[in-house]
């Protein structure tokens, strides 16, 4: 049912080595109109990632370090000479940060989306078992699951989720979806069903909520054990 990230990377990559210089990663950049890129051994293996910020720091730093010496002009053009100069030599290696956050293809969309946010990034290299990169995946690329319509929606909750996977009969339990929103209406044979029905159609891509109108024939779940004085009894102490 979920889209992994394999399926939504981009598979042509636009990628660096560790000796490219400050130059050529600022035209890769700029070329391919992209805001960042990994960057690779000769073994394809990916070593780290720059981006348009790491460049752009490096530039304010350089400027930082001339303006302590504008008050002289000789020292101001040594200064200026010596920006220019580090520029054109810094490297990859350098400017990258590392080391990098890489997926699987197998991954799931919504896990690689985790991974971003956790580690404020805007860009997942995409490498196999040997850590060789094969692809990108940026958040565009992830959030395409959530361009899907209602409808392509609504035919997997029906088809994989309560056919393939709940095994209900036909029209035991009706999804409707508006704007990515899921609404289960119908009766299920047991209540422990219910939260399994749930857990199984948010992992649907493209979905953004489920509304639970769900009613069940049978009542599974063990009632609440009992404490000798009447009430329920606490876990802790059943333990003491």
């Amino acid at each position: 049912m979920a889209r992994t990230v394999g399926e939504v990377m981009t598979s042509e990559v636009v990628e660096a080595l560790r000796e490219t210089s400050f130059k050529d990663l600022a035209r890769l950049l700029d070329r391919h109109r992209i805001s960042g890129l990994p960057v690779v051994d000769h073994d394809d293996k990916v070593v780290g990632v720059v981006s348009e910020t790491d460049l752009i720091r490096r530039q304010a730093a350089q400027a930082t370090r001339g303006r302590v010496r504008r008050f002289r002009k000789a020292a101001l053009r040594r200064s200026t000479r010596h920006a220019t100069t580090a520029a054109r030599t810094t490297t990859a290696e350098e400017l990258m940060s590392t080391p990098a956050i890489t997926v699987h293809p197998e991954q799931r969309v919504a896990d690689a989306a985790r991974v971003m946010e956790r580690h404020h990034v805007d860009r997942l290299p995409v490498v196999d078992e040997e850590d060789r990169l094969i692809g990108i995946a940026t958040r565009r690329d992830l959030l395409r699951v959530f361009l899907r319509t209602d409808e392509e929606i609504r035919r997997d909750v029906t088809d994989d989720v309560l056919t393939r996977a709940m095994c209900l009969p036909p029209h035991t339990v009706i999804a409707s979806v508006q704007d990515g929103m899921v609404t289960l209406e119908g009766q299920v044979e047991q209540r422990s069903d219910i939260p399994l029905t749930i857990q199984l159609t948010w992992r649907v891509d493209g979905v953004v909520g489920v509304v639970n109108n769900l009613t069940f024939c049978a009542d599974d779940t063990p009632p609440p054990e009992q404490h000798p004085s009447g009430g329920v009894a606490h876990p802790r102490l059943l333990n003491d």
